[in-house]
């Protein structure tokens, strides 16, 4: 049977598709440039050599910025994340953290008496104020910030 061996950098960034890539995108800009300065249109002998000579101009610079961009972020990926598979949702240890940190606040805050809403305690202006004065970030809300102005 075949081995499997560790995915390295080198396997990420193989020529032929970089370069391959960078050359459909080079064509694609050239392109465009060349009907967009009216290369195949019938006008004056200059402005064909013209647009030509912009065409290969932008072309050129579209090549060298695509094959920078996309060396520059293959450096970014780490190679043995590319095969490590991921089979749970990405963010699950920070949800997790967050409900036992409400938990924990609710456990610490008891049960809930008269004139307070599973969000906080009503206040005498009718603003709602988190529970421990704080809201899930950690912040405390500015005095007033949940008014509703009565007009």
């Amino acid at each position: 049977m075949t081995e499997k061996r560790p995915t390295t950098r080198r396997d990420l960034m193989k020529p032929a598709q970089l370069l391959g890539l960078a050359l459909i995108a080079a064509l694609f800009a050239g392109v465009v440039t060349l009907v967009s300065m009216g290369f195949f249109q019938n006008r004056f002998p200059g402005e064909s050599v013209h647009a030509l000579v912009v065409g290969l101009i932008v072309a050129g610079i579209t090549f060298i910025v695509t094959i920078v961009v996309i060396s520059l972020l293959l450096l970014m990926v780490q190679p043995e994340q590319i095969t490590h598979p991921v089979d749970k949702p990405v963010l699950i240890a920070r949800d997790q953290a967050v409900a036992a940190e409400k938990a924990k606040r609710a456990d610490a805050a008891g049960p809930a008496g008269a004139g307070s809403t599973a969000a906080g305690t009503v206040g005498q202006t009718g603003s709602t104020a988190p529970a421990g004065g704080t809201d899930a970030a950690g912040r405390t809300p500015a005095p007033g910030a949940d008014d509703d102005p009565q007009v």
